[in-house]
């Protein structure tokens, strides 16, 4: 069961599209991209099960409003830090470790090797592992796995699609803007 047994959530508009934002009383407990009203019930759904409440939407919870600003001026290019309170409580162990130092270990416009990740938790060899665990992450975008990449300089894969990684490179200085703007 979550703090307070409430998850509020709203869908907010970003450069990437909508993001579902869901937040507990101990803080920000998913983000999930391209938000439409499939995806949305889908993760309404998974977050029911997860943590064991009912999700209540709230456009206007006090809950939301500082990830809604701080995400909103991470889009606009004037926050490269984010200073949220987060709920870990949709992942654990290895996932939970690789993500918490991924977090705190590296900052806007840099990017990580996967193995990297995997040898400063303590598990080299592991980075197929450091994969999985950016793949089941609750908090993409202020927990930035987009910000893993592949050893020879590929961009390696995202749970929000390829594009939406460049997308965030790109506004992050690590990738050109692309040549035409779609």
């Amino acid at each position: 069961m979550t703090n307070n047994g409430v998850v509020e959530w709203t869908v907010v508009e970003s450069d990437i599209g909508p993001l579902l934002l869901a937040a507990t009383g101990a803080g920000l407990v998913s983000v999930v991209f391209h938000a439409s009203p499939e995806v949305r019930d889908r993760a309404l759904d998974r977050l029911r099960s997860r943590l064991g409440a009912e999700p209540v939407e709230a456009p206007d919870s006090a809950r939301l409003a500082e990830p809604i600003r701080q995400l909103a001026a991470y889009f606009a290019g004037t926050l490269r830090d984010f200073s949220l309170d987060l709920d870990w409580s949709l992942s654990g162990g290895f996932n939970r470790q690789v993500l918490r130092e991924l977090a705190a270990g590296v900052p806007y416009g840099a990017v990580a090797g996967y193995g990297e990740l995997a040898e400063r938790v303590g598990q080299p060899g592991a980075a197929q592992a450091v994969g999985a665990a950016m793949g089941s992450n609750p908090l993409p975008v202020v927990v930035p796995c987009h910000r893993v990449v592949e050893r020879d300089g590929g961009i390696g894969g995202f749970g929000g699609g390829l594009e939406t990684k460049r997308q965030l490179l790109a506004l992050e200085g690590v990738l050109p803007q692309p040549l035409f703007q779609p």
